[in-house]
């Protein structure tokens, strides 16, 4: 009547993440402190969030680069002054 199921249990989940020490100065530790957007926030969210910026763009963020840039060779582009009026601003 009932099938059994083979259940794994989350330490089957589980990632072993390596931990290191490294040496920082008083006002570099100071300045992650208050790049936090939570108090228990890790060092390591805030370091990847900041290496981010400098990762290579996706295949799909530079093809819509390159359509951006034929688009404003082209002049398919709107004036800040074009765009708050079309906006009613």
């Amino acid at each position: 009547m009932f099938k059994t199921k083979t259940l794994k249990t989350i330490a089957h989940y589980i990632v072993v993440m390596t931990t290191t020490t490294i040496q920082i100065s008083k006002s570099l530790l100071e300045e992650l402190k208050s790049r936090k957007s939570y108090s228990k926030e890790s060092y390591e969210d805030i370091i990847w969030d900041l290496l981010e910026d400098t990762m290579e763009l996706s295949e799909e963020t530079l093809a819509d680069i390159k359509i951006a840039e034929k688009e404003i060779a082209e002049g398919k582009v709107y004036t800040h002054e074009e765009v708050k009026k079309e906006l009613g601003l």
